[in-house]
């Protein structure tokens, strides 16, 4: 694992683009892609805006905590993106914490177009779940799109090619694809996860050279059965660190495969940041940095991301709800990382051995 020194890439950075902490991030693109990480305290919440100015929110939050997490969503979405409406939301497995907002974000934004995986007859780790459901049935009309491995979610593309691929849902993933991973044998099988964190949908998103992949909350099997014996995703430049960093994700044998240079782990004060996923992430030989939405306040912070790389401190009550954005450059060949809207950006370059 290479560190690079944040007060280098910071000063480069700052050069480069002549920065201020003032810009507003909407009218300040130029046909970049632009994925921010929104602090959800250990759901999930990723909106990405395209060069083409199509959006698309993975995930939601939860429902509850006083509209915390809708508010933070809209917020993200209206002040800092400039979106009047949200042309997809895509819902990554069905659990609380990642569609809880969608139906809200409807009423509020309006939304184009629903993904999900489809959704199951019954849900045996949620008792609750058909009138939980109910919100977002009723949001969608029951006409939201299931998605299904190997398909492609239809985005616009500009000259740049731009794609979003589904490498796995509902526990099938693609097949025959890809190099053999080298790290296959780091896989150690655990008894079968029945819940729908194995179901995840995973994405992999170019822009060019540049590429992206997320897995929603995808458990160790099922994470092994995608990249073993071959690697369809092969190396990225962001990595979503899986499941807000649980130890019963973050399998070495997809992790050290895909190699990511950076990657952000959208955790909670108490959720998610495990010491073990930690150890994996350092243990990836392309890694120059990672990015934490909080800082896990039961373990030591020498173990965690450097103190600069974290967005909130404290724990959920003194939150501000700081986001992460990393925004990648048009022609898909340099990415910026920062934290909310006074970070210093530090700049990457896109590898080119996928």
């Amino acid at each position: 694992m290479r560190l690079t020194g944040s007060f280098l890439v910071f000063a480069v950075t700052l050069l480069a683009r002549g920065f201020s902490s003032g810009a507003c991030f909407a009218d300040d693109r130029t046909g970049t892609l632009d994925l921010y990480f929104i602090d959800v305290e250990g759901g999930a919440a990723n909106l990405i805006v395209t060069p083409e100015g199509e959006s698309l929110l993975i995930d939601s939050g939860y429902p509850d905590n006083q509209g915390r997490d809708l508010n933070r969503i809209l917020d993200v979405a209206r002040r800092i993106a400039g979106l009047s409406r949200i042309d997809h939301a895509l819902v990554s497995h069905w659990h609380l914490d990642h569609y809880g907002n969608h139906a809200a974000l409807a009423a509020e934004i309006g939304i184009g177009t629903f993904w999900d995986r489809g959704i199951p007859d019954d849900l045996q780790e949620d008792p609750r779940f058909h009138e939980r459901i109910a919100a977002y049935r009723g949001a969608t009309q029951n006409k939201s799109r299931a998605l299904r491995a190997g398909e492609a979610l239809p985005l616009k593309t500009g000259k740049v090619p731009l794609s979003c691929r589904v490498l796995a849902a509902s526990r099938e993933t693609v097949t025959g694809e890809g190099s053999l991973n080298p790290f296959a044998s780091e896989h150690e099988a655990r008894p079968e996860d029945a819940t729908d964190n194995a179901a995840s949908l995973v994405l992999l998103f170019s822009l060019g050279e540049f590429r992206y992949l997320t897995c929603g909350d995808l458990t160790w099997n099922t994470e092994a059965k995608l990249v073993t014996p071959r690697n369809p995703a092969g190396k990225v430049d962001l990595f979503m660190v899986t499941h807000h960093g649980l130890p019963v994700s973050n399998n070495p044998a997809l992790v050290l495969a895909v190699d990511p240079v950076t990657a952000i782990m959208c955790n909670g004060p108490k959720k998610g940041g495990a010491e073990s996923t930690l150890k994996t992430l350092r243990r990836v030989e392309s890694l120059e940095q990672w990015y934490q939405l909080h800082r896990n306040v039961d373990l030591e912070l020498g173990l965690q991301a450097p103190v600069d790389q974290i967005a909130n401190q404290g724990t959920t009550a003194e939150c501000h709800g700081n986001w992460i954005l990393a925004r990648v450059a048009a022609d898909g060949k340099s990415y910026t990382i920062q934290i909310g809207n006074d970070g210093l950006p530090a700049r990457y370059q896109t590898r080119s051995d996928h």
